[in-house]
């Protein structure tokens, strides 16, 4: 027994699809890419983060105790 197709009555590249993005799928990345270009041009205000010293010396003792 055959199995009858159905056909679609419009093309498939000729209906003209609408799609509409809502405003912050353009506007966040523009504002993130914004923001890494001024922190390239302009390095000062980048600043890394510093750690406690004593989570860096427990951390440090951790890792002679491992490697032991």
């Amino acid at each position: 027994m055959s199995a009858r197709t159905h056909t679609r009555p419009h093309s498939a590249t000729t209906g003209g699809v609408d799609i509409r993005l809502p405003w912050w799928a353009l506007a966040l990345p523009a504002i993130a890419f914004v923001t890494l270009l001024v922190l390239i041009l302009n390095p000062l205000h980048a600043h890394a983060a510093t750690g406690d010293p004593a989570i860096a010396l427990l951390l440090q003792r951790a890792h002679e105790l491992l490697v032991r």
